[in-house]
Formats: structure tokens, C-alpha cells, sequence
């Protein structure tokens, strides 16, 4: 696959030291809703260049994996539809939120909250202040790797990994809409993909993938450690020590153990990790044991959850299933998130990975997710305590929604390639627009270009349009076009998208929608 960009948005994880192709696999694209932002630098940039306004956006999605009809009590996934990889959740105060990757976009770390685990709203950011990280020079696949949000005495934790820019970091806040504290480094912890635990004791563990403890065996070997946390001090403590080297069957030489949680219930402590990439080889497993430090036997069913024995030519497939999160609901009932991806003609995966949910089922004292020989469904029976219909819009499913750019603040669905070094767009210059400010740099800059962009929540296959109108003069548009979404066939675009009075129609299967006349 080739280097991504900003002009090419995809949120494959290459994790250090890992085969490009084994991380790449998942193509997480956003849906480029303003290419012109950043195109209209290189065509109009001077010191002194005019911003470009937008009086409005609007995005509309048809897709075939979401026209079947939803019953009463039942919900729709995924949940979270759209480059929304690596979920992680916690249940605090009545709610529940969730936390996803974001990688070098920023704001990064999007923070969700729910009442019932089917519809979500998005609150925040963890990162939400250009002096809190810094992702200049990083390709897009890096920066925030696989955050885990915990709650615990009235204040909540996300610990992740700033990959290849500063690494391992807890931050804090005691409401999860913000703000958030700076990055509380962790220098002494290698490796990705932390976690915490809190004991019943009072102890605190952290959690992470690492290189093993001896030499590597084979390209992929992992291992995942835990040592005790003082978190008054943000300062690990007493020895660490390996809770699983390799995965759950070592003599097959199992890759890429990652993505680490601990849960204690019915006095056994319970570790769920993610295996096999985040490819379709995708898996997650559990072990469990009577004492925190192990040893961990592994469950004699795992998988618990994955789709990568299931026939590939299969109708809307699912792929790529793992890296979950469980969490137990108000009625006693226990659900998972977990990333997948929807895939077309087999290796494409325009939507990225994205968050779904599932019940989980206990048995004999086992967590599971699915069956292996299962597909996951797009519709599911919901919480019994969900109430109402399950309409979760703009989260999933096929709707339009439209930014008339008239709140006080840009919306957290607009997301920058790496961090702003300058206000180079906003709302205050003309109320009801959004002004934007060309930059010098063009796509290409490993910084932070002029650029705006929305997930792509619908296949490219299936159907969706993004519609704008520009306050641009048409001889400064007209070498902009034609404007294409990036790694499309030819085929999709037979004619180039058209302008429309100053309305930017693009429509990558060529269907006609006809926009609003101009004002």
C-alpha cells in the first residue's frame, strides 16, 4: 500500500518494527469534504491570501448495509460508523463513554457518552490544545495509538500511546467533557497499547504490549507486561513482569498480543486481548486466573470473537473483528465494543474500522462475544434498557446531515491533519460561515496544511454526496477541477464533479443529487 497522506486520510496502525503490510491492511478513509481547503493554497497562497467561505456543508450517505428495516428494541451497527478504531469504554455516573484512536488528527482522542450504549453523542477531546501533543513530521498512520478510558474515585484516566511522538501518557479529568490535563509521561514504559486496573485492594496495574522478554521467535512476537502504578505520582512501581509472551496457543507462533484488559468478576480476574493484526486474521481472546499476577490459563474456546473463518464472498462482509472492551450494563448484563471494518471486493475498506457492539454471553464461567461460524449482524436486539427507537443519526446508518456553521465553535466531526500551529480556520469573521485561511503548504507537508475533513461513514460502492457552497471567484475555482476523492477508479468518476452556481457537487458514483440553487 502506498505512504499515506493527508490527501489519501486512512487509519491503518503500522505499529514500530512491523511489516507495512500486516498494519496497512485496514484502509480507514475520511471522506475529503473539503479538498479545496487545501488545493487553494498552492493555487491562491501568498502572505497575505484571502480566506475561502463555506456558508454550509451537508453529507448524505445511502447505503445497502443499512436499508434493512430495524425492529422495535433493536439497534444498528456498527454504532459508531466511520474510522472509529480501537473503542474502549467505561461505565461511571449513570453513563457510559468511549474512547476511539485518532492517530495525527486532531482534535484527537474523541471522547463518547451514552445512556444505553446505542446512541452516542460525542463531548469532547482529550486532546484539544495544540500544547498538549505535537505530530509534526509523522505520517498520518501514527501519532495516537489504542487509548483505554478508566473511571475510579471520581476522576477519569485515558492512557495511551503517542507512537513516535513522546510514547506512553495517562491524562485526567474529573468531567469527561473536559478539560483534560496535559500528558502525564510514562518514560520508563515501552511498547503500546496500555490499559489500567483497579483492584478491589486499592492496587493499581498498568497494562501494555512489549517486546518479549527474550529474543524475538518470529516477525509479530509480542508479549504483554504489567507492573503496579503509584498514580498519585504518575510513577510505576515494583518490579514488571510478563502475563502472556506470545498469545494463547505459543506454539503456533501467534501474532501481535495486544490490546490488554483485566476484569474481576466472581473472584477471578480476567485478561481479554486482541490477536492476530487488526487485519482479517483479527481476534480477540480470553485467560483468566484466581490471582491479578496470573498464571492466566487460556479459555478453551477462544476466539472469543472474529470473523476470519468465514467465507470471504459473502454478502456486506464484516472483517477484521477484534480489539474489544467489556462492560457491564445497569441490569447485570455484560456488552463488548470492539473495531471491524466493512469491507468491499474484498480489500477495500473505504469506511476504515469502526466501533460495534455486542452482548456478551457467560458460560461456565467464560466470557463470549460470537461464535466463530457466526457473522456479526447489522441489526441486533438492544439493551433492555434502552428506550425508544434506536435513531442513531449521524452516528450510523443511512441519513443527511448538515453543518450551517452557525454555532460558536467549529463541530467536533471536523477533524485538521496533525496540529495547528495557527487559527488558520473558524466560525467569528463571518457569523453563519466558515472561514478558512490558505496556507503555503500544500497535501503533501508532513505539518499542518489547510485542511478540513469529515469521516466517511458509507461505502464508496454504495452511495453518499457532499455538497457545499463556496464563496470563491469562478476563475479561482476553475484549476481546481476537477476535484476527485482519493484511490478511486477511473470508472467512478466518468465526468468530473460539477459546479453548480458555487455549490462543489462531488459524487463518486457519478448519480446526480441536485443541489440547492444559490442564494
Amino acid at each position: 500500500m502506498t505512504p499515506l497522506s493527508p490527501r489519501n486520510l486512512q487509519d491503518a496502525r503500522t505499529h514500530t518494527c512491523r511489516v507495512p503490510a500486516s498494519r496497512h491492511a485496514v484502509r480507514g478513509l475520511l471522506a475529503i469534504a473539503f479538498m479545496l481547503l487545501a488545493a487553494t493554497g498552492s493555487v491562491l497562497a501568498t502572505e497575505a491570501a484571502p480566506p475561502v467561505y463555506f456558508d454550509w456543508f451537508e453529507y448524505t450517505g445511502r447505503d445497502t448495509a443499512f436499508e434493512a428495516p430495524l425492529p422495535a428494541g433493536h439497534y444498528r451497527n456498527p454504532v459508531l460508523a466511520g474510522f472509529h478504531a480501537d473503542p474502549s469504554i467505561v461505565a461511571a455516573n449513570g453513563r457510559f463513554y468511549l474512547v476511539n484512536s485518532s492517530f495525527t488528527y486532531f482534535p484527537g482522542i474523541p471522547v463518547f457518552e451514552s445512556t444505553d450504549l446505542v446512541h452516542w453523542k460525542q463531548i469532547g477531546n482529550v486532546i484539544d490544545r495544540p500544547t498538549q501533543l505535537d505530530f509534526d513530521g509523522l505520517s498520518v498512520s501514527r501519532g495516537i495509538f489504542a487509548p483505554t478510558i478508566e473511571f475510579h474515585d471520581g476522576t477519569f484516566y485515558v492512557v495511551t500511546t503517542a507512537t513516535d511522538s513522546g510514547g506512553n501518557f495517562i491524562a485526567t479529568a474529573r468531567d469527561p467533557a473536559g478539560p483534560w490535563s496535559d500528558p502525564h509521561w510514562l518514560p520508563t514504559i515501552g511498547g503500546i497499547d496500555p490499559s489500567l486496573f483497579f483492584d478491589h485492594d486499592g492496587k493499581v496495574y498498568l497494562l501494555n504490549n512489549d517486546e518479549p522478554p527474550g529474543p524475538a521467535r518470529y516477525d509479530g512476537h509480542r508479549a504483554i507486561w504489567m507492573q503496579q502504578i503509584d498514580l498519585a505520582r504518575f510513577q510505576p512501581v515494583a518490579p514488571r513482569k510478563v502475563l502472556i509472551d506470545g498469545g494463547v496457543e505459543p506454539e503456533k507462533n501467534p501474532i501481535w498480543i495486544e490490546g490488554p484488559h483485566i476484569y474481576k468478576r466472581d473472584g477471578w480476574y480476567y485478561l481479554s486481548d486482541a490477536e492476530g493484526g487488526t487485519g482479517p486474521q483479527h481476534s480477540q481472546v480470553v485467560l483468566r486466573s484466581r490471582d491479578v499476577w496470573g498464571p492466566y490459563v487460556p479459555y478453551a474456546g477462544n476466539p472469543i470473537l472474529t470473523q476470519r473463518d468465514l467465507p470471504v464472498d459473502r454478502p456486506l462482509p464484516i472483517t477484521n473483528a477484534g480489539h474489544a472492551d467489556l462492560v457491564e450494563g445497569p441490569d447485570g448484563s455484560w456488552w463488548a465494543v470492539f473495531l471491524a471494518s466493512r469491507n468491499y471486493q474484498r480489500r477495500h475498506y473505504n469506511t476504515g474500522r469502526e466501533t460495534y457492539l455486542l452482548p456478551v454471553h457467560w458460560r461456565d464461567g467464560w466470557p463470549e462475544i460470537l461464535p466463530a461460524d457466526q457473522v456479526i449482524p447489522y441489526v441486533a436486539k438492544a439493551p433492555s434498557w434502552m428506550q425508544g427507537e434506536a435513531t442513531q443519526a449521524p452516528s450510523t446508518g443511512n441519513f443527511s446531515h448538515r453543518d450551517e456553521f452557525d454555532a460558536p465553535a467549529l463541530a467536533s466531526e471536523w477533524l485538521r491533519v496533525r496540529v495547528p500551529k495557527s487559527a488558520w480556520a473558524g466560525l467569528a469573521a463571518r457569523p453563519g460561515s466558515l472561514a478558512v485561511h490558505p496556507l503555503t503548504e500544500g497535501l503533501e507537508t508532513l505539518r499542518n496544511p489547510a485542511f478540513l475533513g469529515r469521516r466517511q461513514q458509507h461505502a464508496i460502492e454504495q452511495r453518499f454526496r457532499l455538497l457545499s457552497r463556496v464563496d470563491l471567484m469562478p476563475a479561482l475555482l476553475e484549476p481546481l477541477l476537477p476535484l476527485t476523492l482519493p484511490n478511486l477508479p477511473a470508472a467512478a468518476y466518468p465526468t468530473p464533479p460539477r459546479v453548480v452556481h458555487n455549490a462543489i457537487v462531488l459524487l463518486p458514483n457519478n448519480t446526480l443529487l441536485n443541489p440547492p440553487a444559490a442564494a
